[in-house]
């Protein structure tokens, strides 16, 4: 799944592939935003970890990711 991270005060958003549910990344974004936790961490395809300080986050999007396209065929 395809996380897009906005952050305050940056200028370009985090953006990571998932191996994670969209329920379990929508889960760990509550529990930072709701003060559970002081940073949100996801972790990406490769298990790298990402963490972002929870008061910084300006938004989260949530989605499938896009099919790649290999090879040099006509469009």
């Amino acid at each position: 799944m395809e996380v897009k991270i906005g952050v305050q005060h940056a200028p370009r958003e985090i953006v990571l592939e998932s191996g994670q549910s969209a329920e379990d990344v929508e889960r760990a974004v509550s529990d930072a935003l709701a003060g559970k936790s002081q940073l949100l961490s996801l972790v990406d395809e490769h298990g790298r970890k990402v963490l972002v300080p929870a008061d910084r986050l300006a938004y989260v999007e949530l989605g499938e990711p896009a099919p790649r396209k290999v090879g040099f065929g006509a469009l």
